[in-house]
């Protein structure tokens, strides 16, 4: 197979990494030259802002699967923009979309699935589930949409805020999230290319939990005391931070695990950071 990725970050360095010899070749594109990954075998190329060269398109032609991970702008989806009209063209063509839960809204901590309905009600939200609905109508229907939770791992978590004195403790009642590792959004879209079938997953960890459990527990890890509690309703937040508030559910991972047969490394944030501050050491001793 031969892989074409739109928007090489953090998810889908780490998908490359882990599963990158599955595949006959990779492509794919990153926004600035500033943020051109160190891969070793991937061709990268920058995201086309005024056109495609031909190189690029020869390779977006080549690739049998799309990872598209670059999130939606105030116009559209920029992957369909810029060549909505070379994606889906053959049979043999796949795409993985990287979504987020976020599309479920407020369901006021119930737990929700698949088949529940998406209660965007932020800009960001409802782009998110226009750009669903575009892929699904350009790859006619043999796309993959995985909605993730919220994304952590190496040098992107709780003990890692805590040590720059970014972490914070906001106190919202019954408020709760869903999380997942990144190793295990690797394992998701390697499970979801395998896959005949074409639909949406939730992929999120086992244990929605209050966001501010998850920094007491990272600071018991490492031995420092944890920030003070704040009140969400007087917490001094931006309004893209405090947005993230206005979504609350328990997501299920059921389908995940029946249908595409993942089973999750860290399938609570415990174990999750339990293993990063585990390699932390380990990388110390060495």
């Amino acid at each position: 197979m031969r892989l074409f990725v739109f928007g090489i970050g953090y998810c889908a360095r780490h998908f490359i990494e882990n599963f990158g010899g599955r595949f006959s070749g990779i492509s794919g594109t990153v926004r600035s030259a500033g943020t051109r990954p160190h891969l070793a075998g991937v061709d990268v190329h920058l995201f086309p802002q005024l056109g495609c060269g031909p190189e690029l398109l020869e390779r977006v032609q080549d690739a049998d699967v799309f990872l598209a991970s670059a999130p939606p702008g105030s116009t559209g989806d920029p992957v369909i923009q810029a060549f909505g009209d070379m994606l889906g063209r053959t049979n043999r063509q796949k795409a993985i979309y990287l979504s987020s839960i976020g599309v479920y809204g407020d369901h006021g901590g119930a737990w929700v699935d698949e088949q529940s309905p998406a209660l965007a009600s932020l800009p960001r939200t409802r782009a998110r589930l226009d750009a669903e609905r575009s892929w699904e109508r350009t790859m006619r229907g043999r796309v993959a949409i995985l909605r993730l939770g919220g994304i952590y791992g190496p040098n992107r978590n709780a003990i890692k805020a805590l040590r720059a004195g970014t972490a914070r403790r906001i106190i919202k009642p019954g408020q709760v999230f869903n999380r997942i590792h990144v190793d295990d959004i690797a394992a998701a879209i390697m499970a979801a290319i395998l896959s005949d079938g074409a639909g949406t997953w939730n992929v999120c960890d086992d244990e929605p939990a209050p966001p501010q459990d998850v920094i007491s527990y990272a600071a018991s890890l490492i031995g420092v005391s944890p920030p003070a509690e704040e009140p969400f309703a007087t917490a001094e937040m931006s309004a893209m931070a405090r947005s993230f508030y206005a979504g609350n559910c328990r997501v299920s991972n059921a389908k995940l695990k029946r249908e595409l047969g993942v089973r999750l490394s860290y399938p609570d944030y415990r174990q999750g950071l339990d293993a990063l501050w585990a390699s932390e050491r380990d990388s110390i001793d060495l």
